[in-house]
């Protein structure tokens, strides 16, 4: 399992520009970071697999090994965040990225606030996620099985393979099932930040949640747009 480390969170940082990965290295380590950098995609993936670390950041464009074949390979055996860097700005690469299992994108040029901010808000997510349950944590919602344990889904005692981000986006939305919930209020419950226009994350996360539903036969209720006011978990028949 990942650590919540009860003294200084393990940071991994897989980043072949110098310049970028010592100056990440440096700051993180000045916030109170235990921070382990290394240059080539093998040597990372190595790393990940030996070692317990609570966030892994990763450039996509690495050397040897890319960065989202490291993570293809590292989704197999651990759950641990990644937050994918990369100065590829095309949708194409950020969906990739969340489809292989991202739990954030975080386009070059960036600031190190930003990337301290997405950090802990990634660490929040995961300790709320670990907090124990007083009852049990697998309920019928609709014909979905929530596991809290496992932050995954099944339908038909099948899962559907979400990541830790979308367990949450889907769990408050099946929540609050017919009520519209702004981007502004999910951005600050799910992904522990404020919404930015820009930011495309939460539009991402969603669009993987309705293809991992879809892949496993899910079709009583759907995750919809309202556009302008945010997205709503209805029934197929519904009109919102």
């Amino acid at each position: 399992m990942n650590p919540i480390t009860a003294g200084h969170p393990r940071i991994l940082s897989i980043e072949d520009d110098l310049v970028l990965g010592a100056y990440v290295h440096e700051h993180l380590g000045r916030c109170g970071f235990q921070v382990t950098w290394c240059q080539n995609g093998q040597e990372g993936l190595a790393i990940a697999r030996g070692q317990p670390f609570d966030v892994v950041l990763m450039d996509i464009l690495l050397p040897g090994l890319d960065g989202l074949n490291v993570l293809t390979q590292l989704r197999q055996s651990h759950a641990t965040p990644v937050v994918l860097m990369s100065a590829l700005g095309a949708e194409a690469d950020r969906i990739s990225g969340f489809r292989l299992g991202a739990d954030d994108y975080l386009p070059k040029p960036f600031s190190m606030a930003e990337l301290r901010v997405r950090i802990e808000a990634i660490l929040r997510r995961v300790a709320l996620d670990r907090r124990p349950e007083p009852f049990a944590v697998i309920s019928p919602v609709h014909s979905l099985l929530f596991d809290e344990d496992q932050c995954e889904v099944f339908y038909r005692e099948q899962a559907a393979g979400l990541t830790r981000s979308e367990y949450r986006l889907l769990e408050i939305l099946n929540r609050n099932h017919d009520e519209v919930l702004s981007k502004a209020f999910l951005y600050q419950q799910v992904l522990q930040r404020g919404y930015a226009a820009h930011d495309r994350s939460l539009d991402m996360h969603i669009s993987q949640i309705r293809r991992k539903l879809k892949a496993v036969g899910y079709a009583e209720r759907e995750v919809r747009t309202v556009w302008g006011k945010g997205y709503v978990m209805s029934a197929v028949d519904e009109m919102v």
